[in-house]
């Protein structure tokens, strides 16, 4: 690929456009380059309830803000569905500690595992609340709940922008989705890894919410030539961003994209929104299903990305488990091994020690 092809900013989609027949010509035209040439970029006029994301974002440093007692309280480790708080440190990306802290949530499901049901069915169940911040949990469903449908609207254009029909990633999809509340302290030197570089594995296409005024910024995506390109903070937009479990479903077409975050001066909020992929998935299903539709020359030639981008691990599609439910779980119990002990000891070795 030349460096002229390369992408040097982000695509903004207006999907208001999808609304009327001539717009989404064009909508659907910038939709399949943002996706096949890029895997980031940005969309406005989304439908979300501004009260909505308002109510949320103005939790933020009171939940954070919270004491080391009330935090402990919904402690991530108390959790066999890797649900609840961990502080600044307590994930390693690409070798380094991140600095930040973040709640993790979910769609509100019951913990309804069996032995006689495969052990991935344990990470479905029900989130932690802290118990001094009651109002928390309709503020959290709420967002989920918009979320949710968002998501669900933007995979139809990304069908038809594909050239498929608009129902064709459905029932790809999973009944839980998760969402992380992140804070990112302020660094005194003005530097430092908030996380590292990776790809997203937990699913289909992440949803991301810049929630700190538009001059505090810090997200990068990498280009196919190696360089860090940095993520507008655009009031009133959602960061979109393609997961590790959609490029093995187009066959590679569609890229997942290698992105960090800095930390900076300034303190950052974000709240990354994860479209789940369903757990019984087979690696045979999700690779073969597209492949014939993906395989024709129009999507030929699109998808180099860099060498660090192909030195990320791809869990699900390189590695030993089949379902994308068991990749999950050893992802999850690598980065928060302190869980994987506690809950799945039958697995803790293997999955830790498999590389």
């Amino acid at each position: 690929m030349s460096l002229s092809a390369d992408f040097t900013s982000i695509p903004i989609i207006n999907l208001s456009h999808a609304a009327d027949p001539e717009s989404k010509v064009r909508l659907l035209q910038d939709l399949r380059h943002a996706i096949t040439s890029v895997g980031f970029l940005c969309i406005s006029h989304h439908g979300v309830s501004q009260a909505v994301t308002k109510d949320l974002i103005e939790a933020l440093p009171k939940l954070f803000g919270l004491s080391d007692g009330d935090k402990d309280e919904v402690a991530l480790g108390n959790s066999a569905h890797f649900l609840g708080y961990s502080g600044t440190g307590a994930e390693t990306t690409a070798g380094k500690a991140d600095r930040r802290e973040q709640f993790e949530f979910a769609t509100e499901l019951d913990d309804d595992w069996t032995k006689e049901k495969p052990l991935y069915e344990r990470l479905k169940g029900p989130n932690q609340w802290p118990s001094n911040f009651l109002a928390l949990r309709s503020i959290v469903e709420n967002y989920i709940q918009e979320l949710t449908s968002l998501s669900e609207r933007f995979l139809l254009l990304v069908a038809e922008a594909l050239s498929l029909p608009s129902s064709t990633f459905v029932p790809f999809v999973s009944d839980q989705h998760r969402l992380k509340l992140v804070h990112y302290p302020a660094s005194e030197s003005g530097e430092g890894q908030g996380v590292g570089p990776h790809k997203d594995s937990s699913g289909w296409w992440t949803f991301l919410l810049q929630a700190s005024p538009p001059h505090i910024k810090g997200l990068q995506a990498l280009n196919k030539s190696g360089e860090w390109i940095d993520v507008p903070n655009i009031p009133g937009t959602f960061v979109v961003n393609i997961g590790q479990g959609f490029e093995v479903v187009t066959n590679g077409a569609c890229k997942a994209t290698t992105h960090r975050v800095l930390s900076g001066t300034h303190e950052r909020y974000s709240i990354p929104f994860f479209q789940g992929m369903r757990r019984d998935l087979t690696k045979t299903e999700a690779v073969e299903t597209l492949r014939e539709h993906f395989s024709r020359a129009e999507f030929g030639g699109v998808n180099n990305e860099s060498d660090e981008g192909r030195d990320i691990d791809s869990a699900f599609l390189r590695g030993k488990y089949e379902t994308w439910g068991e990749s999950q779980l050893r992802t999850k119990v690598r980065s928060h091994r302190d869980v994987g002990s506690r809950f799945y000891d039958e697995v803790f070795e293997k999955y830790t020690s498999d590389d």
